[in-house]
């Protein structure tokens, strides 16, 4: 198994709820990335990101890790969420303020 994998699987366990994209949460790089982060802004809570841009390797093996062709990626608790009309639409219904609240009081316990 490659490098980048193991990168991977690290981040996404260490981190209960972590976003990839392009860019940064203050300076994203793509539309798609900005609204995730807005998303994931409005509910309140602390996230990690991995600016892929920065990270060819993870932008060229996530997606066939994941199973998941595009970014940006949430993942919380482990379990990849969705892209962007994904987050926007929990965001939009509630579900996504839970979910992160969730994650967010699970990895303070732990």
């Amino acid at each position: 198994m490659s490098n980048t994998i193991e990168t991977i699987k690290e981040q996404i366990s260490n981190n209960a709820i972590l976003l990839y994209m392009k860019g940064t949460p203050r300076m994203p790089q793509c539309g798609f990335s900005a609204q995730a982060v807005q998303a994931l802004m409005s509910c309140g809570e602390r996230f990690a990101f991995v600016n892929i841009l920065e990270n060819p390797d993870i932008r060229a093996e996530l997606p066939k890790y994941a199973n998941w062709p595009t970014f940006p990626q949430l993942w919380v608790k482990g379990e990849l969420v969705g892209g962007c009309d994904i987050i926007v639409e929990m965001a939009q219904n509630g579900e996504l303020q839970t979910l992160i609240n969730e994650a967010a009081a699970d990895s303070a316990e732990s």
